[in-house]
């Protein structure tokens, strides 16, 4: 099935915040806040998130991790990657922590697009900041 910019975004988003087996309500919250807010996601219909969520899930069981980020990596543009990637990066930080499975995840996301160091760098350090409490 050929995914869609915005659908390929949300599997994204679903890797990132699955990759530690435990979705939290912080990170659910901010699904929220990033489709409703991001422009990327303007045109992308929030009744949808879980059949979209669903059919990662399905593809990760069925096709595996690897094909699942090939055909992301296929279906967006170097500019879409990178939004990917800081999407990817929102979720896994939001918790404040980051363990193994969440590292190894970014990782492979990272891998998978054409992003080089420096920008994922910025990204990375962007959410750091953003996330940054007293």
């Amino acid at each position: 099935m050929q995914l869609s910019a915005t659908d390929a975004l949300v599997h994204v988003m679903v890797m990132a915040a699955v990759s530690d087996k435990d979705v939290t309500d912080r990170e659910m919250d901010r699904f929220a806040a990033l489709i409703s807010r991001w422009p990327v996601f303007e045109n992308f219909d929030i009744g949808r998130l879980p059949e979209v969520a669903s059919s990662c899930v399905e593809t990760v069981n069925k096709a595996g991790l690897d094909a699942l980020l090939d055909q992301i990596a296929q279906t967006l543009e170097p500019r879409l990657q990178e939004t990917a990637y800081a999407i990817a990066v929102e979720i896994a930080t939001v918790d404040l922590t980051l363990n193994q499975e969440e590292l190894r995840m970014l990782e492979m996301i990272r891998d998978a697009f054409s992003i080089d160091r420096l920008t994922t760098a910025a990204i990375e350090t962007s959410a750091r900041i953003r996330h940054r409490r007293l």
